[in-house]
């Protein structure tokens, strides 16, 4: 666990910005679709594997990787939209 103080001093202003992006788009998904989610925060920033994260959320490997590649367009969309890049 790295402490935000700490986190400053490895990121830049830009990566931390898109960083802060990536956060509130995620609690976007959250509200539509919070499996999808838990998939992202397991599988990304868990580093857990599809069974893994099946395991944990009680579905199919199957629908995890729905939940992974939908979730991961969704969030690529929002992302791109708030900081004014192209799809």
């Amino acid at each position: 666990v790295i402490s935000l103080d700490d986190a400053e001093l490895l990121l830049t202003t830009a990566e931390a910005d898109h960083l802060v992006v990536l956060d509130e788009a995620l609690e976007r998904l959250e509200a539509v679709s919070p499996r999808s989610a838990e998939v992202v925060r397991y599988r990304f920033f868990g580093g857990l594997s599809l069974e893994e994260t099946a395991a944990l959320l009680n579905v199919s490997a199957k629908t995890v990787q729905r939940d992974w590649l939908t979730a991961r367009a969704w969030l690529r969309k929002e992302v791109a939209q708030a900081l004014d890049l192209p799809d």
